[in-house]
């Protein structure tokens, strides 16, 4: 399939989906959505939740490969994924606070699992990016590889974790067994918030004020 916002390749045994959208720093767009969400249906043969539940349902492990800036709903892809690697140019961003928006994409649900409470709630009162390393270090990521070896060395994990297929879906369906209702009452109630702030002026604010390069002023409205 031809897909005009995402590359995706098969090799070994391994599909690699890479987000392609350089000129906008791969910020998500509703084409790119669905293309993720079809090029992970065609790998287990318009909005987040269904892409977050595929790849937490399924029997395939998902590595999130990430070389650049992952902000938003974008990191929280990143952070539904079963495992993540980095480049030492990687940051992660919870962003949300910044526009005047709740995290969605099943981020209030993951994240606190991957970092804890307090440190969850930190990432996302502040909205502060965090270097590769950094994340490696509070466990958002497994592993931290140069730029340079970033490409060759995520290939190596992905062939690793391709060589006993039957036993990763069954390792990721017991880590799910538990998991997998409360993630999709998350998602609901995420969207529920979502709405309610989508249609604040706070929204509108953050909004303009990331257009526009300037600190928002919010009112609480």
């Amino acid at each position: 399939m031809a897909y005009e916002t995402i590359i995706c390749e098969k090799e070994n045994g391994v599909a690699t989906i890479t987000l392609n959208r350089p000129q906008a720093l791969n910020a998500f767009v509703p084409q790119m959505n669905k293309e993720v969400l079809e090029a992970l249906k065609d790998g287990e043969r318009e909005k987040y939740n269904p892409m977050i539940r595929q790849i937490r349902q399924m029997e395939k492990i998902v590595i999130a490969a990430v070389n650049g800036v992952a902000a938003g709903a974008g990191c929280n892809l990143a952070l539904s994924c079963d495992l993540r690697v980095a480049s030492e140019e990687a940051k992660f961003i919870q962003s949300f606070v910044r526009v005047g928006l709740a995290p969605d994409s099943g981020g209030s649900f993951i994240l606190p699992r991957l970092v804890g409470l307090s440190k969850a709630m930190e990432l996302l009162l502040l909205g502060e990016p965090v270097d590769a390393h950094e994340a490696q270090r509070i466990g958002l990521v497994a592993k931290v590889f140069s730029a340079a070896e970033f490409a060759k060395s995520t290939k190596e994990i992905a062939e690793t974790v391709a060589h006993a297929p039957r036993g990763i879906g069954l390792i990721k369906r017991a880590v799910n067994h538990a998991n997998l209702s409360s993630l999709e009452s998350d998602l609901e109630y995420e969207a529920y918030l979502q709405e309610i702030a989508g249609r604040s002026a706070d929204y509108d604010e953050g909004v303009r004020a990331f257009l526009e390069k300037r600190p928002p002023v919010f009112t609480g409205k």
